[in-house]
């Protein structure tokens, strides 16, 4: 069968510049690319069907949408070649497989791009923390106040994603992980839902 990865990073973010493949599987995650494709709520759907032999093309809109860490993307693309899914990027124009066997061209473009993905990241994230450095000293930046406190209800609204994968019966590791947040974070959800 086809299959379609579709991912943001946030729940606010549409999917409307990731075209939809007619006749594929979708599989959509609302969360960061700094966690493993296979970690990720759909993305463990789609190992368990790729698992099951039920997989034949997976399609991407672009590379970066399984990750941005060049070895998690490498190795995701290994995986699916060793299980023989055709990875089908639409915005770099990459076929991971033809006949069967390893496009090795594709594999050097693959290369190449994930090595890029996670130097825009990283170049993003030092730009971010410029911007933060450059607003204090200027007294524009000050964070949130010391002391400050969401309710209890907005902190659960917050991170609702949390709850979720909480009731799901995950490990509070595991939520801290998949949802980006720490394991305080988690801890506290909990408890606020204990009461």
């Amino acid at each position: 069968m086809k299959a379609q990865y579709i991912r943001v990073s946030t729940l606010e973010q549409n999917t409307e510049r990731q075209t939809i493949i007619s006749g594929a599987k979708q599989y959509l995650d609302k969360i960061s690319g700094t966690i493993p494709l296979f970690e990720r709520p759909q993305g463990k759907k789609l190992y368990e069907d790729i698992e099951a032999g039920l997989v034949e093309e997976l399609y991407v809109h672009s590379i970066d949408r399984l990750g941005r860490n060049t070895l998690d993307i490498l190795s995701t693309i290994n995986y699916l070649n060793q299980k023989g899914v055709c990875l089908v990027s639409d915005k770099e124009g990459i076929r991971t497989l033809i006949d069967g066997k390893e496009n090795l061209t594709s594999k050097l473009i693959v290369n190449i791009l994930a090595t890029l993905s996670e130097f825009e990241n990283n170049i993003r994230k030092e730009r971010q923390a410029e911007g933060i450095a450059i607003a204090k000293l200027k007294g524009v930046y000050a964070g949130r106040k010391r002391g400050t406190l969401l309710s209890s209800d907005k902190f659960l609204e917050k991170h609702k994603n949390v709850l979720k994968e909480l009731e799901k019966g995950e490990s509070i590791r595991r939520v801290a992980k998949l949802c980006g947040v720490s394991t305080g974070t988690v801890q506290k959800v909990k408890r606020i839902v204990a009461g």
